[in-house]
């Protein structure tokens, strides 16, 4: 089996993670480079580590972690399906067997809420660490200087904590803010993805929470067994 660390040390991945990261630093974006890609790939693996999924499937999302943001490489438009594009034979010239290229492949190419669907576990997972990387180590212009959403919102945010509560299934991002921007301001920028990672947990067999400041702001829909149960069918 071709693993996260055959992955990580491959000099072609390496390369696009680099100029993906590259690229949005010179379009003034937030950081989307090793930093980034580290914290989703490690978030994924805890997420379906803690819910109970196997070894393999674990390994898997830690590998689309670490690539799922490459295509912005070429683009930020629809950089998903063009990661996983630019994936695919890269995985496959290492040896990984292509039903788990398949995998990963759709997982990355779905992990944008204006177009990605929660497809698989793997997707799942790398849509909830995704979308909790809210910080503002990740906020590269001098504060002063500020005039994007994107770096208000993020700067503002000093700690962002994923919780996995398997006995109750309920799956958690808390976000602490300073009063440099707002709960409004996050809810205008992060609503959409907010309602995807809600839509992982619930895929995953469990209820979502958002906090920010340790205050809920989101309704937690409990799950019957029943709903549990078909989760992953919808």
């Amino acid at each position: 089996m071709v693993t996260f660390d055959d992955v990580q040390n491959n000099p072609e991945i390496q390369a696009l993670i680099r100029e993906a990261g590259h690229v949005l630093s010179v379009m003034n974006y937030t950081e989307h480079g090793l930093r980034h890609v580290s914290y989703v790939s490690r978030t994924a693996h805890m997420i379906l580590t803690k819910l109970g999924y196997d070894e393999k499937t674990c390994e898997l999302a830690k590998i689309a972690g670490y690539i799922h943001d490459v295509g912005n490489m070429i683009n930020r438009k629809n950089h998903g399906i063009t990661a996983a594009t630019l994936c695919y034979p890269i995985l496959r010239d290492m040896g990984m067997d292509l039903d788990d290229v398949c995998e990963i492949c759709a997982a990355v190419g779905n992990h944008e809420e204006e177009i990605g669907w929660v497809v698989n576990p793997i997707a799942a997972a790398l849509i909830i660490a995704d979308k909790s990387d809210a910080h503002r180590t990740r906020v590269k212009r001098i504060a002063q200087h500020f005039d994007d959403i994107h770096d208000i919102v993020n700067y503002s945010i000093r700690k962002n904590i994923v919780l996995v509560d398997s006995e109750h299934k309920i799956i958690s991002i808390k976000f602490y803010m300073d009063n440099s921007s707002s709960v409004m301001d996050y809810l205008r920028l992060f609503l959409p993805r907010m309602m995807m990672c809600e839509k992982a947990a619930r895929f995953l067999g469990c209820a979502f929470r958002l906090y920010i400041n340790d205050i809920i702001i989101n309704t937690v829909r409990q799950m019957s067994p029943n709903q549990i149960d078909k989760a992953g069918e919808e």
